[in-house]
């Protein structure tokens, strides 16, 4: 314990950001080693909602083991009613709406185009940090956002056409997985900066896990659930939840407590090259034409970005709860 705190916090920070880029591509690669390893009549285990259920599950048990202390009846007691309508509103949009977009994603376009097309997040971010909550966006902040978009819109727009369709359906399932993730933020920032970290983590990923079960078994009936006992899955939910969703949240959660805001904004604006790079290493992936014009336009925008952030030219209303808003800015982290 001792040698883990003194690792300097941005190095956390770094650790989390790595982990959750290679999350799109570990994610594939379950689903091909259950389609390779069928059970009976032929089905696999490791099916999309069955990984994200467990995946969340077990994810919920390591934030829960290590937030035991927030829950205390003190604390409980000082959330309102209100508060927790919130949560439940924005477990049900960032840990169980979102989450199952970013999976038909997957399901249906390269990992590559997912990552780029995640990145309109963040910028979704900053835009509505300006509309609804009047925080000031410089020229540089402005022309950041505008080659973010731009860049992500290239992506997708040079991208050769299949079936003479040339917005696949994976890229329109990732965007709205983005910005239901970045309208979550909005929920957040308005009512529930007060909720201490431990007790906002937890809850949002318990309740969205459940939530989905529950609206995955009213659309596909209960017995689309009938391999979650499998022992083959969990083995490998263990590895995935425990470890890269897991330890990839605590990382990032003490990575925010012991670092600046200048070094939260230079990790998470890496998160595409982690995921690029963990596409091409685990899966062998090599961006097309349009995933690289379109990439390096997006990350001459995020390095605008940190230039504004360094120059401090976003003025930003502070939140009671500072780590909270840090969370909740961190961009969509998958499942």
């Amino acid at each position: 314990m001792n040698f883990l705190k003194r690792i300097p916090g941005p190095a956390y920070l770094w650790i989390a950001v790595i982990l959750f880029g290679a999350g799109a591509s570990i994610i594939r690669i379950l689903i091909e080693i259950g389609a390779q390893n069928p059970i009976a009549d032929g089905r696999s285990s490791i099916s999309f909602c069955n990984l994200l259920f467990a995946g969340n599950a077990c994810a919920a048990i390591v934030l829960f083991t290590v937030h035991r202390k927030s829950w205390t009846r003190e604390t409980l007691r000082k959330l309102s009613a209100l508060d927790w309508v919130f949560l439940l509103g924005l477990a049900i949009m960032a840990n169980g709406i979102a989450p199952w977009l970013f999976f038909l994603g997957l399901e249906s376009t390269m990992v590559t185009s997912v990552v780029l097309v995640a990145q309109i997040e963040p910028p979704l971010v900053l835009l509505l940090s300006w509309v609804l909550f009047g925080e000031r966006l410089g020229l540089w902040s402005m022309a950041g956002v505008a080659l973010c978009l731009t860049g992500i819109v290239l992506t997708v727009a040079l991208r050769p056409a299949a079936d003479g369709v040339m917005i696949g359906e994976g890229e329109i399932y990732t965007a709205l997985a983005a910005i239901t993730y970045a309208s979550s933020w909005v929920f957040a920032r308005w009512r529930l900066s007060h909720v201490p970290l431990g007790i906002f983590s937890v809850t949002r990923t318990a309740i969205g896990t459940a939530v989905f079960f529950i609206a995955a078994s009213i659309l596909y009936s209960p017995s689309h659930f009938m391999d979650l006992g499998s022992p083959f899955l969990w083995q490998w939910m263990v590895l995935y939840g425990g470890i890269i969703i897991g330890c990839g949240q605590l990382a990032w959660d003490y990575g925010i407590r012991n670092s600046r805001a200048i070094d939260v904004s230079l990790s998470t604006s890496f998160a595409p090259v982690a995921g690029i790079g963990a596409a091409f290493l685990i899966l062998g992936e090599q961006p097309v034409t349009a995933q690289i014009q379109g990439g390096l336009v997006l990350f001459v925008g995020i390095a605008i970005c940190l230039t504004a952030a360094r120059r401090k030219e976003v003025t930003q209303t502070e939140m009671p709860n500072e780590k909270l808003g840090q969370t909740c800015r961190a961009g969509f982290k998958g499942v």
